[in-house]
C-alpha cells in the first residue's frame, strides 16, 4: 500500500542541458550534483556517473521524454534505505515533474514500468511492485498486483486495523545486498519448474538443489499467503491477516534468508505487544523496517524506543494528480 510518508521534488526548468540535483532529505545523500541532461539510457553510461546515488536520478532523466535541464530539489518525509520504497517514490516523483509540458506521466502501469527500467539501468534488478503502489494505490486500500500483466485491484483495509512501521536502524541498499542473488536463484528455479507465481507446492520436488527448493518454496508459499490475506482482509478477519504476516516473516527469514537478527528481534518484540496481530520485515530485507498489523489504538509509536510511524493507506500519485493535482508521491 502507499503510505502517508513521501518524497517531494521541486523542479525549476532551465536551459543549458545540465541538471543540478540537491537533496534536503534527512540522512540523504546531499549534493548538489550536476548531471548531463542528454545522458543516454544505457547501463554503461549510467554506471559511469558518480556519486553512486545520482545514478537513479540520471536514469530517470535519460528516460524523460523531454531531456530537460534545470534544478531538481529532493525533500520529503520518507526515510532512505529503510525498506519503505524511497527509491521508487523518488522515481515516481521524477516521472511526474519531468513529463512533457502540458502532459502528465501517464497511467500508473506506464509509470511503474518506466521507473522499473530506470532502476535496472542504475544496476538494481528490481520489480515493479514499489513504483506501481506509489503511483496506483488508493486511499484506505492495499493493492493486489498480478506481476506478469501488472493488472491490479484495490483491497480494502478494515478500519479496525492500524499499520505501524518501525525502523530497525539497520541500513542497506538493493545494490549492495544479496538482492540480485535472490533474483538469480529464483530465475534458476523457474527454469526448472516454470514461473514461480504459477507453481504449486508439488512442483518443488522437481528441484534437486536444496537451496533453490528453499527459495522457490518461499515464493510459492508467499503467493498463497497473499491470496489468503486478501480473503481475510475482505472479510474483516484481522487475526488471520496478522498470522499470515508473521508466517511471511518466518519464510523470509528461513527459506529466503533475507532477514537479519536485528529484524527478527524487532518482529518478536512487536508480536509480544498486546494488540499486535502480526509483523514482518518490509522491503527487500537485509535491514530496514518492520511493519506490524495492529488493532486500532493498541500501539503508540512514540513508546517503541525506535523511530516508528502510524501510517495510513494513501492515494498514489495518479489518484492525487487526477484528484488534487498534487505532485509528491507517497512511499
Amino acid at each position: 500500500m502507499a503510505i502517508d510518508l513521501g518524497v517531494i521534488i521541486d523542479y525549476l526548468p532551465g536551459d543549458g542541458g545540465r541538471v543540478l540535483v540537491s537533496s534536503a532529505v534527512a540522512g540523504g545523500p546531499g549534493g548538489p550534483v550536476t548531471l548531463d541532461a542528454a545522458v543516454p539510457a544505457r547501463h554503461d553510461a549510467i554506471a559511469a556517473i558518480e556519486p553512486e546515488w545520482a545514478r537513479l536520478v540520471a536514469a530517470m532523466v535519460a528516460l524523460s521524454p523531454t531531456g530537460p535541464g534545470g534544478h531538481l530539489r529532493i525533500s520529503g518525509s520518507l526515510p532512505m534505505g529503510a525498506g519503505l520504497s524511497s527509491s521508487a517514490a523518488l522515481c515516481v516523483a521524477m516521472a511526474e515533474v519531468l513529463a512533457a509540458p502540458g502532459t502528465d506521466a501517464g497511467p500508473a502501469r506506464a509509470v511503474a514500468r518506466r521507473c522499473q527500467q530506470a532502476e535496472q539501468l542504475a544496476g538494481r534488478p528490481v520489480g515493479a511492485m514499489d513504483p506501481l503502489a506509489c503511483a496506483g494505490a488508493a486511499a484506505g486500500h492495499a493493492l493486489l498486483i498480478d506481476f506478469p500483466s501488472l493488472d491490479s485491484r484495490a483491497v480494502a483495509i478494515p478500519p479496525e486495523a492500524d499499520v505501524v512501521v518501525v525502523d530497525s536502524g539497520q541500513r542497506r541498499s538493493v545494490a549492495s545486498s544479496e538482492y540480485a542473488t535472490r533474483v538469480d536463484e529464483c530465475a534458476a528455479a523457474a527454469r526448472v519448474i516454470g514461473p514461480l507465481g504459477l507453481a504449486r507446492p508439488g512442483d518443488l520436488g522437481q528441484l534437486d538443489d536444496p537451496l533453490l527448493r528453499r527459495r522457490a518454496r518461499h515464493v510459492v508459499g508467499e503467493c498463497a499467503r497473499v491470496r489468503h490475506a486478501v480473503t481475510a482482509l475482505e472479510s474483516g478477519d484481522l487475526v488471520t491477516a496478522g498470522r499470515l504476516m508473521s508466517e511471511s516473516h518466518a519464510s523470509l527469514a528461513d527459506d529466503f534468508q533475507v532477514s537479519t537478527p536485528r529484524l527478527d528481534d524487532l518482529v518478536a518484540s512487536l508480536a509480544a505487544l498486546p494488540g499486535v496481530l502480526g509483523a514482518r520485515l518490509t522491503g527487500a530485507g537485509f535491514g530496514g523496517c518492520v511493519v506490524a498489523l495492529c488493532r486500532a489504538g493498541a500501539v503508540d509509536p512514540s513508546q517503541l524506543g525506535s523511530p516508528a510511524w502510524l501510517v495510513h493507506a494513501s492515494d498514489g500519485t495518479v489518484a492525487r494528480r487526477d484528484g488534487t493535482g498534487r505532485r509528491g508521491p507517497p512511499g
